[in-house]
């Protein structure tokens, strides 16, 4: 075996018992009793594009996957999801407001979900509507957020 690709073999190794070992963080969590509240369930769901991100790198090293896929699970998965995540619950408490997801937040939750996994499953299969959905789910996502809370962050605070 060449040096490079036994590099390559232990880092995919390393890369999927990375995504092993945050998978099974994420089922100790039990996720399932966070359902009800859709602002914790949706870190879960942010949380599970880490272990998706790693083990689609992995596979990345071992030529099974293509390098986008784990790219984009990382970042419009794992990233994109958080960052929403945290700034609808933040702007909520921040703002004297209920900690409930609206059927607006339960939307852009949903919308920036779908962007990610549209947008892993163009890595693999690169068409143009593929790459248009993500795009547009993504734009509504945080488009949403804005026509959502703008008005909300823009208020003074209940008390």
């Amino acid at each position: 075996m060449a040096p490079r690709e036994a590099q390559a073999t232990v880092a995919a190794i390393a890369l999927l018992a990375a995504g092993a070992l945050h998978a099974a963080r994420l089922v100790r969590w039990a996720g399932d009793r966070a359902a009800r509240e859709r602002l914790v369930l949706i870190l879960h769901l942010g949380y599970a594009f880490i272990p998706a991100g790693f083990l689609l790198t992995g596979m990345a090293a071992l030529d099974l996957a293509p390098a986008a896929a784990g790219i984009h699970a990382f970042a419009g998965g794992a990233i994109g999801t958080m960052t929403l995540a945290v700034m609808t619950r933040a702007s909520l408490g921040h703002t004297g407001h209920a900690l409930v997801a609206s059927r607006a937040t339960q939307a852009i939750y949903a919308a920036v979900i779908a962007a990610a996994l549209s947008r892993i499953a163009a890595a693999f299969e690169p068409t143009m509507p593929l790459l248009i959905l993500a795009a547009a789910l993504w734009a509504a996502a945080f488009l949403g957020f804005g026509a959502a809370y703008g008005p909300l962050l823009l208020r003074a605070p209940q008390r």
